[in-house]
Parts: structure tokens; sequence; C-alpha cells
């Protein structure tokens, strides 16, 4: 039997298949970050993945980073998160929220009263995001004090309580793609001086902290975490990585975790060796994988599940097209993050194009 179809144990749930799809921005919230019916119809679309990760979705106000992303603070976006969740379940799927808080990466124009992002150090960094003006310069955010740090871990504990409230089989820990928690991991963007800056125990006490308290309201076998070593992304850069996530990840064992999930992009290190022996919980790869490249992860033992982002956006079914060697739909990058269903809920299924 192709592997990517046999059973897993994720956590406390046993996924049907060994295809999971990525978390990915699609901004379809409206401006007060609440999901509309659309966004219910396009992860029900997709419930045939052995487990859905949402989209990237704030804790708190304070974590929002980009132009029509949804929250989880809210009772009117909680609500609308049970449409998503019912829909799903309805299909027979799984979905867990991936929490994410931008940090600096966003925009006083996003925030509450038009704050400064927050960080773990006032550094800038370089590039842009979406506002609802266009692209606007990311600024000098303001550095998180003790009690900002605290606040912050108690905003991960409410939104995993209302995540599962809302239906969600479990939650995943951003730590990647250059948002807060990664940016107190790298020492590029942590100059902090006290207990959460400088040696590597120190730069990962804050997302030890945001995934203690996420189990404490989950159990660790809800709780998912993803990281992306040396990604590069939104200006992130660590002086030793290979130190930084070797200790983030043997620190991960106290939790239990339902599973790590590692996306590699640009990286001569082989992260995945370096890392999995280190794990205890299922070990999901994604990044730019293929078929014929997660069925090979997957028959050397190398991953327990595959991850797949624009595959599974352009594709609503298709680890049944996978299944039946059937071609793909072609992303539409010009619609990722356009309102609206084009370029979200019409993409073709195997069905509507005749094949069966």
């Amino acid at each position: 039997m192709n592997a990517l179809f046999t059973p897993v144990r994720v956590g406390r749930h046993t996924l049907p298949n060994r295809l999971i799809m990525a978390p990915m921005t699609r901004s379809r919230a409206d401006d007060d970050g609440v999901p509309g019916d659309l966004v219910a119809s396009y992860y029900a679309q997709r419930a045939g993945a052995g487990l859905i990760i949402s989209e990237g979705v704030y804790p708190a106000a304070m974590g929002k980073g980009y132009v029509r992303t949804p929250g989880i603070e809210t009772d009117a976006q909680v609500a609308a998160w049970e449409k998503v969740t019912e829909a799903v379940h309805a299909r027979g799927g799984r979905i867990f929220m991936q929490l994410m808080h931008c940090g600096r990466i966003s925009h006083p124009t996003l925030l509450p009263a038009g704050a400064l992002p927050l960080a773990p150090s006032a550094i800038k960094p370089s590039g842009q995001t979406w506002t609802n003006s266009g692209m606007q310069d990311f600024v000098t955010p303001s550095e998180m004090s003790a009690s900002d740090i605290t606040r912050v871990v108690e905003d991960y504990r409410m939104a995993t309580r209302r995540a599962l409230a809302a239906g969600f089989d479990g939650v995943e820990l951003h730590a990647a793609s250059g948002y807060l928690p990664e940016q107190f991991l790298s020492s590029g963007s942590n100059q902090r001086q006290d207990d959460y800056g400088g040696s590597a125990a120190n730069r990962a006490r804050f997302v030890l902290e945001v995934l203690a308290a996420m189990v404490a309201e989950a159990g660790g076998d809800r709780v998912g975490i993803k990281i992306s070593p040396e990604m590069g992304f939104n200006d992130i850069v660590d002086a030793a990585p290979q130190e930084t996530y070797t200790y983030l990840v043997e620190r991960l064992r106290e939790f239990r975790l339902a599973y790590l999930h590692v996306a590699l992009f640009g990286t001569g290190t082989d992260y995945h060796a370096l890392l999995r022996p280190r794990f205890d919980g299922a070990y999901l790869i994604g990044g730019g994988l293929d078929q014929a490249a997660a069925e090979a992860l997957l028959t050397d033992g190398r991953a327990d599940a595959t991850v797949f982002g624009s595959a599974f956006l352009a594709n609503p079914d298709l680890p049944e097209r996978f299944r039946q060697g059937a071609a793909l739909n072609i992303p539409d990058k010009a619609t990722f993050y356009t309102p609206g269903a084009k370029g979200y809920t019409d993409y073709p299924a195997l069905s509507a194009t005749g094949i069966a």
C-alpha cells in the first residue's frame, strides 16, 4: 500500500492518511478578524486531508500582522470559527488552529489605537506588510517588558481555550517565518539582556512558556509546533541556528506534543536528521514537496506525515488526485490574498472536471 494512504497516530488523533494541509494565509476575514462563510466552504472542501492546519490566527489584536487576517479573541470570531470546524467535521475531517502572533512583522495601522508592534527588542526589520492602504514599511517595534511577555503568554493560553471551544481538534504554535516566537529564538532579532535573551536557553524561554500555557489548556497531545530553521523570512537571522534548534527540540520532550512540524527552505543543513531523533511525537515534514518526495520521506522513515501548501490550495481533493495519479490544478498566485471566492473556493475537483 502507498505509505501516503496509511493511518498515522498524531497525538490523540488517528489520521486516515499522511497528507497534511499546511497553514496558509489567505486574507479572507473581515476588518474585525471574523472569518466569513466562504472560509467554512474553503476548509470543508479540503477535509480529505489527514489533518488541516488552519491559516495563522492571531491570539489577540496586538498579534495581527496583515490586513484581513482572522483572530480568535472575540466572541464573534469564535462563533465564526465554529462554523468552520462544523463544516470540516461534517465532511469527516480534522482541523488544528495555527496561532500566529506576528510581533514586529506588523504596522500601527493594523493594531489597536495605532500601537507600535511588539518584539523582543526594538530592532526594525527590513521589508513591508499589507495594510488597508497597501504595502507599508515595517516600523521600529516596542521592546516587550516583562509584563508584556506575561500578557502575551496569557493571550496564547486564552486563544487555545477559545480554539477548543470553537471545535478545533488541536492547536499549532507558529514559531517560524520570522514571527514573534522566532523573533525571540533568533539572535539577530533578540538582543535582550535579561532572562529572555543571550543564550539559546534564554532565547527559547518565551517559546517554552507559550507552549506550557497552551499544553495546560489542551494537553500536549492536542498541541503541535511549527519551526523553519534558516528560512530567513521576514528578516530573521540567527548566529548559531543548529545550537538554537537542537536545544529547543530537546526541550519539547517534556510537553509530549502531538507533533513537530518542520519546513525547510534554502538551507544546506539536514535539520531533519538533526532534529527528528530528538523528538518523541509525530514528525511532520513540509517545504516544496511533491508526491514522489513525500512518498520517499515516508518510505524511508524520515517523516511520519508530509505537509503540502499550494498544492492543497489549488486542489481541494489533493489526496484523491494523488491516489489516482491525476493532473493537478495550478495555483493562481494573483488570488492568494484577494477577497472573494476567485482563487479560493472555485478550484475544480476531479468530479467537476468529469474525472471520477
